[in-house]
């Protein structure tokens, strides 16, 4: 495996939710307490920085093109690439307002509550979650936000809804609630919302956060406080430890032509003496193979 490099030199609050979109061969990331979502090609070097008018857990491709994102008030939809983008070059930190084709798709407003990490189903619904600003214990959701904006809850007790992330059957979802330091794991039920939730693997070196699942359907998870990122196997094994130079990882995801980069997103909030690389997107080429991620069908 190679060592970990900077993808994108950075200084995100809280960097989170990376995401491959094969169709434009870049990576998406946000910055959710900066509301930005910024995208980087590694071919050709170039990034865009959109800025969004509300705090932004995540942003996913939509398979008609343009973004899903998951705002502060609600799950919102952006027009195809280009509304509101404006390029950033290395070490760049010029933004453009998010103006552009934007409706959104749910909107539900709750006072001292936001978005949080989301990610797309197998069959390209939205499963977004909230957690409140203070992080009160149950004081979050996660929703399932099918392609037409029907809502259906699947849990309503959430402190930190975080990571995400299917099996390659897509039969399994693992799922973390950060506070737990559990990642957990559902079946999927005819109807594709989760059933019989149980225990995958505890971890006591800092707090599970962002998740994905590789082609050998091995979970990768990045651990907040814990300055890593971790492989379990399919059994839950602890395969594979990551080293990082950051303390608080936030998400990983795979990316690039054949999907074998793992890019990582790091955050420096909270942190009275933030390292160097905190708040930028790291990457460790040829780390795996990762699985390739549905596009969002709304």
């Amino acid at each position: 495996m190679s060592a970990v490099e900077v993808a994108v030199q950075a200084h995100a609050a809280l960097g989170e939710g990376p995401t491959w979109d094969a169709r434009a061969g870049r990576l998406i990331w946000v910055d959710i307490l900066g509301s930005r979502i910024h995208t980087y090609d590694p071919v050709s070097g170039r990034r865009t920085v959109l800025a969004t008018e509300q705090h932004v857990g995540a942003a996913k491709p939509r398979a008609g093109g343009g973004l899903v994102v998951n705002l502060r008030d609600g799950v919102g939809l952006y027009g195809p690439t280009g509304s509101g983008e404006s390029p950033a070059a290395a070490g760049s930190t010029g933004t453009a307002p998010a103006g552009g084709s934007f409706r959104w798709l749910h909107r539900e407003p709750v006072p001292g509550r936001r978005a949080n990490d989301a990610a797309v189903a197998p069959d390209g619904s939205l499963w977004c979650g909230t957690m409140r600003y203070d992080e009160a214990p149950g004081g979050g959701t996660l929703s399932r936000i099918a392609p037409d904006g029907t809502v259906r809850p699947i849990l309503d007790d959430v402190s930190v809804s975080n990571g995400m992330g299917w099996t390659p059957d897509g039969r399994r979802v693992y799922y973390i609630d950060s506070p737990t330091r559990r990642i957990d794991v559902f079946d999927i039920g005819d109807d594709q919302l989760p059933v019989d939730r149980r225990p995958f693997v505890t971890v006591e070196d800092g707090f599970p956060d962002g998740l994905t699942v590789d082609a050998e359907g091995g979970v990768w998870v990045a651990l907040w406080d814990g300055g890593a990122v971790r492989r379990y196997t399919p059994d839950g094994e602890l395969d594979r430890v990551l080293e990082l130079p950051v303390r608080r990882p936030t998400a990983c995801a795979f990316g690039g032509a054949d999907l074998a980069d793992l890019y990582i997103t790091t955050a420096r909030t909270g942190l009275a003496a933030p390292h160097p690389m905190s708040g930028s997107l790291l990457v460790v080429p040829g780390a795996g193979k990762g699985l390739p991620q549905p596009e969002f069908a709304g």
